[in-house]
């Protein structure tokens, strides 16, 4: 009996062997591709918190750095809310700790921390500024459900 004539259950032995690995890796990815869309999305209390941040920088009068370059505020805020949106997608974003760490810290691209230079204040990382923020506004929910 040959290769081809095992019938439809033989599993990998019903390929071609110069095949095999190649059916083996599909399948490999088509898995990681599950697991990974399966994910958890932000909960109700982790999507307040996180507007809560992105209206936070939105509205402040600080200036976001950037691959090199100073941002106003609104524009942080629209990059950060697209890199949010873009990784809540691929169920990268499973809390507000996650959208801190993977959103608003450093460039995706280049791997450049992002700063935060606020009038009067000096400058400071945006997970220490954003942590800060997140810690002031927990702390005024403390009674309301997490």
């Amino acid at each position: 009996m040959t290769w081809a004539n095992r019938g439809p259950f033989a599993g990998l032995s019903r390929f071609a062997p110069e095949h095999r690995e190649h059916v083996r890796l599909a399948i490999t990815a088509i898995a990681l591709v599950l697991i990974a869309s399966a994910h958890a999305a932000p909960t109700p209390a982790a999507k307040a918190e996180i507007e809560y941040l992105l209206s936070g920088v939105a509205s402040s009068d600080c200036r976001f750095y950037r691959n090199g370059t100073w941002y106003d505020a609104k524009s942080a805020a629209a990059h950060l809310r697209g890199k949010y949106e873009t990784l809540a997608a691929r169920g990268l974003i499973g809390d507000t700790d996650d959208f801190i760490d993977r959103a608003a810290t450093k460039s995706s691209l280049s791997g450049r921390d992002y700063a935060i230079k606020c009038e009067g204040i000096a400058e400071m990382s945006s997970r220490q500024w954003l942590t800060g923020l997140l810690v002031s506004y927990r702390a005024a929910h403390a009674d309301g459900p997490r």
